[in-house]
């Protein structure tokens, strides 16, 4: 999902900078067992605790027959769960719905069943226990007015000034389906199909999922919109919208259809100038496609369609095969299709791995933009997603478990670092596999193996590390679960036709994540105009190469294209300070209450270590005889210092900033 936050490039090429959804953990072996529900998911829970119950029976199908308006959120109608048994006996089924939500009855496999509704949970105990293998089917009828005027509201309506138009929609990512309809809401657990039928007033039309099988007239000027869809669905994707729409189709034609196309299915405000407006943007949807399909794998729902329905929602929603969407910009259009392979076809396994779902359409974001805007966009995308991810030193991709809860889901989306950061993640493996060839093949593969299933930030590892015969376990400790980033400091002098690069690297937090073991290319610029690439790989915290070299180095540049998330701290010319014994670098500068120093040299022991003030003044005084030294300045006040490393022999000295 994205929600827009702070950028606009133009009208029609667009980089939002947005946020999205997601929600909860639970892994397949906790349907084995009640017991490892509650040892293994309760403990690992903060706010969010569900029935057991739910973990007895696997959901087939859905069957949503509703009656819904433009103007409304009131919700009226049925919910058929169809389920086979997976525990020993099913003598109590369950299901989510909030208490808001009245239950007029229910039906367990066509007998009316009593029921106990408390705690946005419902129980039926079972007049004939099911046995495991078998299928149970519970329909149940309600009516009511959910809880709304939140951004992640189960359904909102609202009247869009700029179109003159009501609209009704749903949101349920990550925990609101329960708002507006019976669910299941366990993110390994899809339905095979779904059906989604909604009664609206004939005037209006109902966009969802799948293809439009039938428009069936009903009494009193209504007509029911008959959306089925076929394909495995996780329970947030399931979505309608609601309103005066008009219809406009396109169709893409990707490589592998061989003239063959998908359906492009849009609802549109049918009110005069809405569709001329937004078509040009539409339109780009078409190239999306076409482009997607040729480097992740064929779009995963090719058989029935992708559209879009225009609600007054602020960004998009991946609503399988029928994204919600507030407007048309280059960008969202882009993420919320890059979602039908990452967050559709393959879900994240839990929402600590929203990765799996944002990082993914975040980067698919900036594809579309690399391929098919053109100009400097790409280069212009990649510059301010980076700085936004470094406004602040940590915070990790992986959502820890504390983080997941039903009242505070912000974290889930956080657009620096699920969507912005999660991006980089995928940018800089492409960069450390320098072979496009190859990475996408990674994706690919990523697709074929979890098609229609749901697959954690590990799985995509496993996937990468077979498919590309290395290891990344490193890099997902250090950018997954760790936190921060590399901060250089560049010391390279040029002699005897060699360029000696000295290369210090400190992190933003070097408590949780000390050192990032990666590539680093650095561009030299000649004296007689020209220019050239290295690339190096750095294993140790200060690291010195020495690289043939046989022109004129003017100049010297970290990571001048861009491709991993860094940050320079200095660059200096120095030969005498990298033949010192005692040479070492700070990091991080500026630095909060804890500097660490980082020595070149593993030989020389017993180094005193003196911080003074800009009058000279020591307020710090310690000793050191390892590669890297810890070192307290709390007591510190913010301002600038020095330190000064000693021995019997040398000294070396170097700046800081207390922040």
């Amino acid at each position: 999902m994205k929600r827009s936050l702070f950028i606009s490039l133009s009208i029609i090429l667009s980089v939002n900078y947005l946020f999205a959804q997601k929600n909860y953990d639970v892994t397949e072996s906790l349907l084995c067992s009640k017991a490892k529900f509650y040892k293994n998911y309760i403990l690992q829970s903060k706010d969010i605790i569900q029935t057991p119950l739910l973990f007895d029976y696997d959901v087939k199908f859905y069957f949503l027959d509703l009656n819904v308006e433009s103007n409304s959120i009131d919700i009226s109608g049925n919910v058929t769960i169809n389920a086979k048994v997976v525990a020993t006996v099913l003598d109590t089924f369950a299901f989510e719905l909030i208490d808001d939500m009245l239950i007029d009855s229910i039906k367990i496999n066509g007998i009316v069943h009593g029921f106990t509704h408390t705690g946005d949970e419902v129980f039926i105990p079972l007049q004939n226990p099911v046995q495991q293998g078998g299928m149970v089917s519970s329909q149940i009828f309600y009516h009511g007015t959910p809880p709304t005027g939140e951004f992640f509201s189960g359904v909102s309506t609202e009247y869009d000034e700029d179109w003159d138009q009501n609209v009704t929609w749903t949101l349920s990512e990550p925990f609101s389906a329960r708002d507006w309809m019976p669910v299941k809401q366990v993110l390994t657990d899809k339905a095979d199909s779904a059906w989604i039928f909604l009664t609206v007033s004939d005037t209006l039309k109902a966009g969802s999922e799948g293809i439009l099988t039938a428009i069936t007239p009903m009494p009193g000027n209504k007509a029911r919109y008959e959306w089925k869809t076929g394909y495995p669905i996780d329970y947030y994707l399931l979505s309608f919208a609601v309103a005066d729409y008009e219809e406009y189709n396109i169709y893409a034609k990707p490589t592998e259809m061989q003239g063959d196309s998908i359906l492009i299915q849009n609802y549109i405000y049918d009110t005069e100038g809405c569709l001329e407006y937004y078509k040009p943007n539409i339109d780009n949807t078409i190239d999306f496609i076409e482009l997607f399909s040729d480097l992740y794998s064929l779009y995963p729902f090719h058989e029935e369609k992708y559209g879009h329905c225009l609600t007054a929602l602020g960004g998009g929603m991946e609503h399988q095969t029928m994204t919600t969407i507030g407007h048309f910009g280059f960008g969202i259009v882009a993420h919320e299709l890059g979602h039908m392979w990452f967050g559709d076809n393959v879900t994240c396994a839990t929402w600590n791995d929203i990765w799996i779902n944002e990082g993914f359409a975040t980067y698919t974001d900036y594809l579309a933009h690399e391929y098919l805007a053109g100009g400097n966009w790409y280069k212009i995308w990649i510059q301010q997603t980076t700085e936004h991810v470094m406004t602040e030193p940590g915070g990790s991709v992986y959502v820890p478990d504390e983080a997941i809860e039903y009242d505070s889901v912000w974290r889930i989306f956080d657009a620096r670092l699920s969507y912005h950061k999660g991006a980089l993640l995928l940018h800089m493996i492409r960069f450390e596999l320098n072979d496009d060839d190859l990475f996408f093949q990674v994706f690919k593969n990523f697709q074929q193996q979890y098609a229609d299933g749901v697959a954690t930030g590990l799985d995509f590892m496993n996937v990468l590390n077979e498919t590309t015969g290395n290891d990344f376990t490193y890099f997902f400790d250090q950018w997954y679960f760790g936190q921060g980033f590399p901060i250089y400091d560049i010391v390279w002098a040029q002699w005897d036709g060699n360029l000696v690069l000295t290369a210090t690297q400190s992190s933003s937090m070097p408590d949780i994540t000390p050192f990032f073991k990666m590539t680093m290319k650095y561009g030299l610029y000649f004296s007689d105009g020209s220019d050239t690439l290295i690339r190096v790989w750095q294993t140790d915290n200060i690291e010195t190469f020495t690289i043939p070299i046989d022109k004129q180095i003017d100049s010297l540049a970290v990571d001048p294209n861009d491709w991993t998330l860094d940050r320079v701290a200095s660059i200096s010319i120095g030969i005498d300070e990298v033949n010192n014994p005692l040479f070492f670098s700070t990091g991080p500068n500026p630095a909060g209450n804890t500097i660490y120093v980082y020595f070149a040299n593993s030989s020389i022991e017993d180094k005193d270590i003196t911080v003074f003030d800009i009058a000279g003044k020591v307020v710090l005084q310690t000793t050191a005889n390892s590669l890297e030294n810890k070192i307290n300045i709390s007591e510190l006040k913010p301002s600038t210092y020095f330190i000064r490393i000693s021995d019997k022999k040398n000294r070396f000295i170097r700046k800081f900033v207390k922040l």
